[in-house]
């Protein structure tokens, strides 16, 4: 059973730390989804949220789609059988980056017309209820209590911080729709609501966000320095929905919940007018300094990216053209997520699973352990101190650090003499050197077994159960320095932290540590690994099998060496320059696939990468726009795969200038004043 104390969620009885991940169903193609689960999964996340968009849904209306990408039902199928929990956020109003904020436009009209929107309107309400009761048709038997996943629902989302009422009238709106939901069926362990910038929660659990950079600001200069890198008590970020800025205050007490993230930023959708990009190291530090600063649950939006559905009616992005504040890609929802649009691994992915990994082995022991910051009033604009916090009670505890500020420089600090006061004693760390840019925590009088850790300048990963006893996987870069208490000792594996980087714990017949570039998870007892002609995984202790299509190379360290290598001609592609088109720069790929194509969903993939430089970029295919792009200076990345390996596609390059209205970190070189180019492209091929 699932709930919550003031400070922190329990499952069955016990403290527990989670960690979510953001995926929206409708924005992913169906067959991607049970292995972008279970890529999920292995990332080490108990939980994915994901919105149920409105206008996804009934977008004419009255007539109502829960086929193909839109299979609600299915999708929260797959849920159980990979064996992941799940959020369910209902809206009716969501946000999301969509048109409308997920409203269909024959609502809007309606609101138009006089129907008041987001309102205890008798008339609003019985639109909202004949729609979920469509989403219950679907989700019927997939409720924790029936057997199923769904552990939790959110109610609307930035009630009356974006858009609807305010104070009492708020409030009161949000307990009808929390009745309305329970009293169709989504009535669920946890119910929530996003309470930052004074949103209204009626009463349900709070979650709030953070965010490294807000690409919806309506400036294009360099923000200030972003309080999220800064360890504090103070649970609102005033950067979400700058755009609809109304307060800071919290509605809520926050001494009767505990600080729940729902919206950390696993990335950063670019606007037209803004593209930030959000480097895995500047999502890893903000969620260190969360969980440092006392967060009981890491949940992130989005965790995995997507492309907007096509629509009947319109484009179903957020537009300024549709009356929303930001112009957003048509397609595109990349949103530099740690799983990407096409399903693809970013450095993120890895950040944020070295914290996933601890979080499920020693996130019950965490989770009570109150945070203690000193000092308490670091400005982010504060590039000397080094930023501490405790998480602790009187017995032990774990010693956060950070000295990150994104997008600016920190001093070092060499020979830093750490401690951590517990009770009337005071234990001491080694003296250690913080490099400008490092972050993590060390463990203080921490229990492995029958053994105490009583200090280490090594952070701790995961836990690794076996016959002959249990390893305990620490990683980092400093001289580990492990100091016991007593005679007892752990077994211990040390890793590089490139190394953890690369880690993942499977169950494959017992508790495995594989070490891989790409991503790796288990499906039914096995191993499945996903890479390139040459792909090499380490794992310890050795399998008791191989994977299919591996041969055993040899030992490194304590880790057995696995490698495939695919043999065969390679796809090819050809770059044809078809000059200008008015303003635009035309530009025709054509390939050839001696594999052949192979059913979308097999495994088998080819991604092109293109290094380009302009304003924007779309996408044809047989006339049929199929991805866009906006430059951040980052290549583009299209899956050719997933639009069936077609024999052609065309570029339509639109001119990036000098006085774009843009705000670029990176701009490109101009040519006479402007870029509008192709530079390179090159093919990958995936195997699974």
């Amino acid at each position: 059973m699932f709930s919550y104390t003031a400070n922190y969620l329990t499952k069955n009885g016990e403290p527990w730390l989670p960690m979510m991940g953001e995926i929206h169903f409708s924005r992913v193609p169906s067959f991607q989804w049970e292995s972008s689960l279970r890529k999920m999964k292995a990332g080490g996340l108990s939980i994915v949220s994901c919105y149920v968009i409105w206008l996804h849904h009934e977008e004419e209306e009255g007539v109502f789609r829960f086929s193909g990408c839109r299979d609600l039902r299915r999708f929260l199928e797959l849920c159980k059988k990979v064996g992941i929990f799940v959020f369910l956020r209902l809206g009716p109003w969501v946000h999301g980056e969509v048109r409308h904020g997920g409203f269909p436009d024959w609502l809007e009209e309606k609101g138009r017309a006089g129907l008041r929107l987001r309102s205890d309107d008798p008339g609003y309400l019985a639109l909202v209820r004949r729609y979920w009761e469509h989403l219950w048709v679907e989700a019927q038997g997939m409720m924790f209590g029936e057997g199923g996943p769904v552990i939790g629902v959110q109610i609307e989302n930035e009630y009356g911080h974006v858009g609807g009422l305010r104070g009492e009238a708020g409030e009161q709106h949000m307990r009808t729709l929390t009745a309305l939901a329970r009293g169709i069926g989504f009535g669920a362990p946890l119910m929530t609501a996003t309470g930052w910038g004074g949103a209204c929660t009626g009463g349900l659990l709070p979650v709030m966000g953070g965010y490294c950079e807000a690409p919806w600001d309506q400036s294009i200069g360099e923000l200030p320095p972003n309080d999220n890198y800064v360890f504090t008590h103070e649970r609102n970020d005033a950067l979400i929905a700058s755009d609809h800025h109304v307060e800071d205050a919290l509605t809520f007490d926050t001494s009767k919940f505990p600080y729940l993230t729902a919206e950390l930023g696993g990335g950063l959708q670019v606007t037209r007018h803004r593209r930030p990009v959000a480097a895995g190291t500047d999502t890893g530090a903000m969620s260190l300094v969360k969980l440092g600063s006392g967060a009981g649950l890491l949940g992130y939006y989005m965790y995995h990216g997507g492309s907007n559905p096509r629509g009947v009616l319109s484009t179903l992005q957020e537009s300024r053209a549709a009356g929303d504040f930001n112009d957003l890609p048509e397609i595109n929802y990349d949103f530099n997520a740690p799983i990407r649009q096409f399903g693809t691994i970013s450095d993120t992915y890895r950040e944020l699973r070295l914290l996933a990994l601890f979080l499920n082995d020693f996130g019950a022991d965490l989770a009570p352990l109150p945070a203690e910051i000193e000092p308490d009033n670091v400005s982010p604009g504060d590039l000397h101190t080094l930023r501490l916090a405790c998480r602790k009670d009187n017995s032990h505890g774990y010693l956060f650090f950070s000295n990150y500020q994104r997008r600016r420089g920190m001093e070092p600090h060499p020979g830093t003499r750490l401690s951590m006061k517990l009770g009337a004693e005071t234990v001491p760390f080694p003296p250690v050197d913080i490099a400008p840019g490092q972050y993590g925590f060390f463990p203080c009088r921490m229990r492995l077994g029958d053994a105490v850790l009583r200090s280490a300048l090594a952070v701790p990963l995961c836990r690794l159960s076996g016959e002959d006893g249990d390893v305990f996987v620490f990683y980092g870069d400093w001289d580990p320095q492990f100091t016991w208490e007593g005679e007892a000792r752990a077994r211990v594996l040390h890793l590089s932290r490139a190394d953890a980087l690369r880690a993942a714990k499977l169950f494959l017949g017992r508790d495995t540590l594989v070490l891989s570039d790409g991503f790796v998870w288990e499906e039914d007892g096995h191993l499945v690994a996903e890479g390139g002609r040459r792909t090499v995984v380490r794992t310890f202790p050795a399998l008791s099998e191989l994977p299919r299509g591996f041969v055993c190379t040899g030992q490194e360290g304590p880790f057995t060496v696995y490698e495939r290598v695919v043999s065969g001609a390679e796809p090819e592609a050809v770059l044809e320059d078809g000059g200008m088109r008015g303003e635009d720069h035309v530009y025709r790929l054509s390939f050839t696939y001696p594999q052949g194509r192979a059913p979308r969903g097999s495994g088998y993939d080819v991604l092109l990468t293109l290094r380009w430089a302009a304003e924007s970029m779309d996408v044809f295919c047989g006339g049929e726009k199929i991805n866009d792009y906006f430059f951040t200076g980052q290549d583009a990345l299209l899956s050719l795969g997933t639009f069936g390996f077609p024999d052609a596609i065309e570029l339509v390059v639109h001119p990036l200038r000098a006085d774009t209205h843009v705000f670029l970190e990176r701009w490109p070189e101009l040519h006479g004043g402007e870029a509008c180019r192709v530079e390179s492209m090159s093919l990958t091929e995936q195997f699974r």
